[in-house]
């Protein structure tokens, strides 16, 4: 049987376990300051720790850090490491460095239920969820960890399906306690299970994107499956009843379809449905996978695009391509194709 982990716990885990191991309450504090402020991979370096305390929790907790199986480097210096997780399990995080941000992009899913026709890691189905403790080690393990600036959960899975992880995780990278960011470095993606967006938004502070790709609910039916329980005009309305403040950006991701989703009346009705929201759009090229029919738009229709909705009031920029020469690019992740394709056994 594989053991607990301490790694991915919080401040309130700690608290509940070192009672329940008859420690000292201070203990808690002390352990979460190893786990999160301290560049450390073991229970014995908790040096502040009693000696008995250490042997204790030595008895029941691994230290729990897991690091990264395989990389692959981009010619344009995106990088993308295959982390382990579970038994012929794999996950994969995004760096993208540029010249202002470096970007680490998570996963919170092993694989992912939703199906949508655009993205690799449906095609693989659905096979874990990850651990709030898997999550954050994808930055704790980042050979580039002290040059990050921002995390974006746009990697393999839908975060709202996995929703209790995923805030522990935000919880540890934004307390006091854990790495002490400011939300305002992290954005969360959905592509609009609104019960979990709810708690999402009244629970944290971190940004928000929402996977949209089409403003017609029949055309996003056929991209979308999720547009059959959760409609678009109930996620925009969920959108605008909720107070972002200043400080807090909500953001629409669109993937452009050639032929599909990327006509005048696209532009039209974009700007009706998100009139009203404080927002921007970033568009984003397609990447062909396999077995589908869709094509990315051109870029001067995608410029066009752009100046369209410009034009209209809406903030819209097009997404660079990172990436896409190891299938670190926007809808490319999928650990299975990529240990196949090195001869591994998934």
């Amino acid at each position: 049987m594989s053991r607990d982990l301490l790694f991915g716990k919080t401040l309130t885990e700690l608290r509940s376990i070192v009672n329940d191991l008859g420690l000292p309450g201070f203990t808690a504090a002390q352990i979460a300051d190893w786990l999160y402020k301290k560049d450390i991979s073991s229970i014995d370096e908790m040096s502040n720790l009693s000696k008995n305390a250490r042997i204790i929790l030595n008895a029941h907790f691994d230290f729990g850090l897991t690091p990264s199986s395989k990389v692959q480097e981009s010619i344009d210096g995106t990088k993308k490491y295959l982390f382990p997780a579970g038994k012929h399990k794999f996950i994969e995080a995004a760096y993208i460095p540029d010249e202002t941000r470096k970007t680490l992009c998570v996963s919170s899913q092993v694989g992912c239920k939703m199906g949508c026709l655009f993205c690799m890691t449906g095609k693989q189905g659905f096979q874990a969820n990850l651990s709030a403790g898997e999550i954050v080690n994808q930055v704790r393990s980042l050979p580039e960890k002290d040059d990050l600036t921002n995390v974006v959960y746009m990697g393999m899975g839908e975060p709202f399906d996995n929703l209790d992880e995923v805030l522990k995780s935000l919880e540890i990278f934004t307390s006091d306690w854990g790495y002490g960011w400011s939300p305002k470095r992290i954005t969360v993606s959905t592509i609009g299970i609104i019960p979990a967006m709810k708690r999402f938004l009244d629970e944290s502070q971190c940004h928000l994107a929402v996977s949209l790709h089409s403003p017609f609910e029949e055309e996003r039916k056929k991209l979308m499956p999720v547009e059959n329980v959760y409609s678009l005009p109930e996620v925009i309305q969920t959108i605008k009843n909720f107070d972002f403040g200043r400080q807090r950006r909500i953001s629409f991701e669109y993937i452009m379809f050639k032929g599909i989703n990327d006509s005048p009346r696209h532009v039209k009705e974009l700007a009706k449905i998100l009139n009203g929201i404080r927002c921007r759009i970033n568009l984003i090229r397609f990447h062909p996978i396999p077995n589908t029919p869709l094509k990315s738009s051109d870029e001067k229709t995608m410029e066009e695009f752009m100046v369209a909705l410009n034009a209209k009031g809406i903030r819209t920029t097009i997404r660079a391509s990172r990436g896409e020469d190891i299938y670190a690019a926007c809808g490319l992740l999928s650990t299975k194709e990529l240990v196949k394709r090195n001869g591994g056994d998934f």
